[in-house]
């Protein structure tokens, strides 16, 4: 069975980016936790991300409606997972991500802390690295039960965070840096630690952290590594598939092993995708989808009209923008414009399924937009439309993204 290229784009846009349209075989999403559980996670390196996400995909949803999902009701929960990346995901799948990936983050940045303090210069001198670590912990833990901390205080409250690693070469990268963000990294891949509310507005990048403890007070409920590798594969083919194994292994971080074992526990079944770009000759290679996949829903007539003129404008980091490995059938020529050296992706223009464009917010508020192709009269005014329904939800409303491209920061720079 071959899946197209075309029908992996509809069923984009059915299952990830049109989630306040009505459709055959399920409600649309109404609120933050329903969008989040569609998409499995959201990115949340970059602070204004997540809201932007939520936003992009249910018109009917406001910046306090994601705050509220986060910080009132505690129903998303900011967890390192995958990739050793920051994400926001429902309160119940925190357990399955911690057990699946979190949890081998863990252990691999707390053996590569302990090696930098035991092998790097740093001032004070480190005598004992476990000592020390472990001095810190609980200088970090008794610190936070008192309150919420942001970094900074916490650095004053917990003095051995201001341990420093110094330079080894001339490199211009190569900086003094304190134990604090190393150190908070290994205690929120562990679960002992989670990332709170920012201070002041809701896009900056200042927030605070708080124990786990206070989102779960017996701890974060335990699961089989291995059962839990297998129900996050399944959730995620759920939301990406059809797609490749090497998709799921990079989205996850798995090893190969990891993610075939976790594949072949699922009742999946052997497609074949077409990867290509739009337009071009059809570039196929092996992939797998939940044998209960529903492709005649995604593809019922009755969505013509909601894939025909789906535009919608994802931010940086967006789940879907960084959902698989191999690109090429949505982004088409575009991945140097759109992602940075690093591969980050930036704010994109989405039209039908598919990449056309980037977007900005100017320091004046206003929602500005390039696309890189012709996607027609239509097409423009759907973009168009799209940007002054995020201009008003906004509500003049500014921030500056964590990763840009040198084309985001020449439509900026054009005022």
């Amino acid at each position: 069975m071959r899946i197209t290229g075309e029908q992996r784009r509809r069923r984009l846009v059915v299952r990830q980016l049109a989630l306040g349209a009505d459709r055959p075989g399920g409600p649309a999403a109404t609120t933050p936790e329903e969008v989040t559980r569609r998409l499995v996670a959201l990115h949340a390196t970059d602070a204004p991300s997540v809201h932007l996400a939520v936003l992009a995909r249910v018109p009917d949803l406001g910046l306090d409606d994601v705050r509220d999902a986060l910080f009132a009701r505690r129903s998303l929960v900011k967890v390192l997972g995958m990739r050793r990346t920051m994400f926001v995901v429902p309160r119940d799948v925190v357990p399955v991500v911690h057990a699946a990936v979190a949890t081998d983050v863990g252990r691999r940045l707390r053996t590569r802390l302990l090696k930098e303090l035991a092998t790097l210069p740093t001032d004070p001198v480190v005598e004992d690295p476990e000592a020390l670590l472990a001095d810190a912990e609980a200088q970090v833990h008794a610190a936070l039960a008192a309150g919420p901390l942001d970094g900074a205080e916490l650095s004053r409250a917990a003095p051995l965070l201001r341990t420093a690693f110094l330079p080894t070469t001339d490199k211009a990268w190569d900086v003094r840096r304190t134990m604090t963000s190393p150190l908070l990294s290994v205690l929120s891949a562990e679960g002992t630690v989670v990332r709170g509310e920012p201070r002041g507005a809701w896009s900056s990048p200042r927030h605070v952290w708080s124990p786990m403890s206070d989102w779960f007070p017996d701890g974060i409920p335990a699961m089989d590594e291995e059962e839990a590798r297998v129900e996050l594969a399944r959730a995620w083919l759920e939301a990406f598939g059809p797609a490749t194994v090497a998709d799921l292994r990079w989205w996850t971080g798995w090893n190969l092993g990891q993610a075939r074992r976790a594949v072949a526990a699922l009742d999946a079944r052997e497609v074949e995708v077409e990867v290509g770009p739009p337009g071009g000759e059809p570039v196929v290679a092996d992939g797998v989808m939940l044998r209960d996949t529903d492709l005649d829903a995604d593809l019922d007539p009755a969505l013509d009209d909601v894939v025909s003129g789906h535009a919608a404008l994802l931010p940086t980091l967006d789940p879907t923008t960084m959902g698989w490995t191999a690109r090429d059938w949505y982004l088409g020529p575009h991945r140097e414009r759109i992602f940075d050296s690093a591969g980050n992706a930036g704010a994109t223009v989405w039209w039908q399924g598919r990449i056309v464009g980037l977007w900005i917010v100017r320091p004046d508020g206003d929602v500005a937009w390039r696309l890189l192709e012709d996607v027609g009269a239509d097409g423009e005014a759907a973009v168009a439309a799209e940007a002054q329904r995020l201009g008003a939800v906004l509500g003049g409303s500014t921030f500056t993204p964590g990763y840009t491209t040198p084309l985001y920061r020449e439509l900026l720079a054009a005022g």
